[in-house]
């Protein structure tokens, strides 16, 4: 007994001093997907992808994809998960497989594992997160050599945020722990949190240089410059060179050193490289004058190897003085921050097109005398855009413009020529957005404005809403000052005689030339900002409060600038359910496509889930494309350099 006894104590000794032990402690993680061990589809090249940070620009992506022959993309982190890898996945593709890496501690960079799965990357890509758990995790480790090695054997290598951090021959280490302010660096180069670390990556074409990211908007070009002058001092190098790259943006680099950028809407790499130190660094506020800044666009040509920069989009020379930037030159660069993209590729043109609608409209459909009544409310509306963009004005302006000119006309489903509900009342919806701000404005079930476009822009600048409705709706307008007109103002004979056709037969078709009646424009001005309205009726014979696509932002209208501007028509709960107007943004700032191709997909997919309709979009750079899966949209164009032009039928010439 005493015997069984004691055993007993001894497993439970046993077992408590295994629960008390402590696990032993994980120094990375890893997750995969794809083939990890299938042959990669082509050939590798030594390229180098800089990144922002934030939203990833897939074109350049796939350029990545492209440089690492299709192969095994690595993924290498400091904190987090699989996240990242699964963005790649759904996002870009093209890869055989893909695998992350995250390092909790230096000892993973010596781990034979991690070593192994490196060594057979055909492109490596490092994380955002906090560029000095790399710097401790990797400097001066196995994984800092495979890194050096990888861009020598010819595969590309990759980081944002704080992966980008670490590229260039130098980095901001951000050793402290923080994130060093301009306003803090300018008036002390050598002070706590200036932390600039040296003989971490040696990469081509980076030699002299010092990367930063999340660039304009966080305002980063003062600890930049201060950096580059600490570094010039310090190394006796006047090549030191600074890169930073904005949110949203990529600098890719071909093997040869030549490079270009990527961005979703506007985005830029900015060149600072003084070629000189400053007169003096020391704990004290720093003076650099005379430092230029040179904006790399997506127009531009930039060659790391020579440094030059061919169309770049702007060209500056700031002035840092007792620590801070003078008034002019913190002007200067936030006025270079904010240079739309068309007008970095050197464009200067305006342009405008518009839409009154969708519907079944065959030729013959129309008596000639209705199709020149049409075009001439076409006409007169490009004609009021016009006016603004020619002389100087702004996209938002002529896009209210245009729409006034629409709503006004009783042949067109909005405004004066709204159809009527099913209890017999005009029920008016618009919106506009400006793609400067992405600041936008809407009304739905408006009774009493004149012009619903102008009481969704009040809304948009006057007060802090996006939309109102109903009865709230007019009581602000009412407020706003804008011009009231009363219900018999918006009947018209034809539009009321729909309504009692329609009380007959729900089911019969209603003006089949302009059953999905709707008014919009797109505009691009002279310094590249884009805008985008659209205004409405809705349908014959709706009930219960029923609102459609046209004031539902990303759906009936949408603006962002360098990237689209649309306006949609047609069966509004599929647009919303389509996300339509956003879909086709989307399409160009992710996937790169063409707007016309864009446009095309958009209403190919409302097609698909039983929607139909049309859409007018524009790109940052001022092409227009029109969309429809109806056999008729009344739509027109103008621009700076082509004379106004309609078009109804789905066969008649567009842009």
């Amino acid at each position: 007994m005493n015997r069984l006894r004691t055993l007993a104590i001894c497993l439970l000794t046993c077992v408590a001093t295994a629960q008390a032990a402590p696990a032993a402690k994980r120094t990375y993680d890893y997750y995969s997907a794809g083939k990890v061990d299938a042959p990669r589809a082509a050939r590798t090249e030594g390229a180098l992808m800089l990144l922002g940070g934030g939203d990833w620009p897939v074109p350049a992506f796939r350029w990545f994809v492209q440089k690492m022959g299709g192969g095994h993309l690595v993924i290498l982190r400091a904190s987090g998960e699989d996240d990242l890898q699964k963005d790649f996945l759904n996002e870009i593709g093209g890869a055989t497989s893909v695998e992350t890496l995250v390092f909790h501690d230096r000892a993973a960079a010596s781990d034979p594992r991690v070593l192994k799965i490196l060594g057979r990357a055909d492109g490596i890509f490092i994380g955002g997160g906090d560029q000095s758990n790399y710097v401790r995790y990797f400097k001066g480790t196995p994984v800092n050599t495979l890194l050096d090695a990888h861009v020598r054997a010819g595969k590309p290598l990759g980081g944002t945020s704080a992966g980008l951090a670490i590229l260039g021959a130098y980095s901001y280490g951000a050793m402290d722990g923080g994130s060093l302010l301009s306003t803090e660096a300018m008036p002390n180069p050598l002070g706590p949190g200036v932390t600039l670390v040296g003989d971490f990556l040696h990469l081509p074409h980076l030699e002299h240089v010092i990367t930063d990211s999340h660039f304009a908007i966080r305002e980063r070009w003062g600890r930049l410059i201060t950096f580059v002058g600490r570094l010039a001092t310090e190394q006796k190098d006047a090549g030191i060179t600074g890169i930073g790259i904005d949110e949203k943006g990529a600098l890719c680099v071909e093997p040869d050193g030549r490079a270009r950028v990527y961005s979703i809407g506007r985005g830029f790499a900015w060149l600072v490289r003084p070629l000189r130190a400053p007169d003096v660094i020391a704990a004290a506020p720093l003076n650099f004058r005379g430092v230029p800044v040179i904006g790399i666009g997506e127009e531009s040509e930039f060659n790391l190897v020579t440094m030059a920069v061919l169309r770049p989009a702007f060209r500056l020379e700031v002035n840092i003085v007792d620590g801070a930037f003078d008034a002019e030159s913190l002007a200067a660069l936030k006025r270079a921050a904010l240079t739309p993209v068309a007008a970095a590729g050197g464009a200067s043109g305006w342009a405008l097109a518009i839409h009154g609608g969708a519907g079944v409209i065959e030729r013959g459909d129309l008596t000639p005398q209705k199709e020149a009544a049409y075009r001439a409310g076409l006409n007169a509306a490009l004609a009021a855009g016009q006016k603004v963009l020619a002389s100087g004005g702004a996209s938002l302006d002529a896009v209210e413009a245009a729409i006034r000119v629409l709503e006004d006309d009783p042949l067109f489903n909005a405004g004066r020529g709204a159809v009527f509900t099913a209890d017999g009342r005009n029920e008016l919806d618009a919106s506009i957005m400006d793609g400067h701000t992405l600041k936008a404005g809407a009304v739905a079930g408006v009774t009493r404005t004149r012009n619903p476009i102008s009481l969704a822009r009040a809304v948009m600048e006057k007060s802090p809403h996006v939309m109102l409705a109903r009865e709230g709706a007019d009581q602000f307008s009412v407020e706003q000052g804008l011009p009231q007109a009363p219900p018999d103002y918006f009947r018209t004979e034809e539009r009321w005689q729909q309504l009692l056709d329609w009380r007959r037969d729900h089911a019969a078709e209603l003006d089949r030339t302009h059953s999905r009646g709707t008014v919009g424009a797109v505009a691009i001005d002279i310094k590249g900002h884009v805008a985008a309205g659209t205004s409405t009726g809705g349908m014959t014979g709706k009930r219960w409060g029923r609102i459609g696509d046209s004031p539902v932002i990303g759906a009936g209208t949408y603006a962002a600038d360098g990237t689209c501007a649309v306006s949609a028509t047609g069966s509004g709960e599929y647009f919303i359910r389509a996300s339509a107007a956003r879909q086709l943004c989307d399409r160009i700032a992710w996937h790169g496509e063409p707007v016309q191709s864009a446009a095309s997909a958009t209403i190919e997919n409302i097609g698909n889930i039983g929607g139909d309709g049309g859409v007018i979009a524009m790109d940052g750079a001022g092409q227009i494309a029109f969309a429809m899966n109806s056999s008729g949209m009344y739509r027109g164009w103008v621009t700076s350099t082509r004379p106004a032009a309609t078009a109804i039928y789905s066969n008649e010439k567009s842009p």
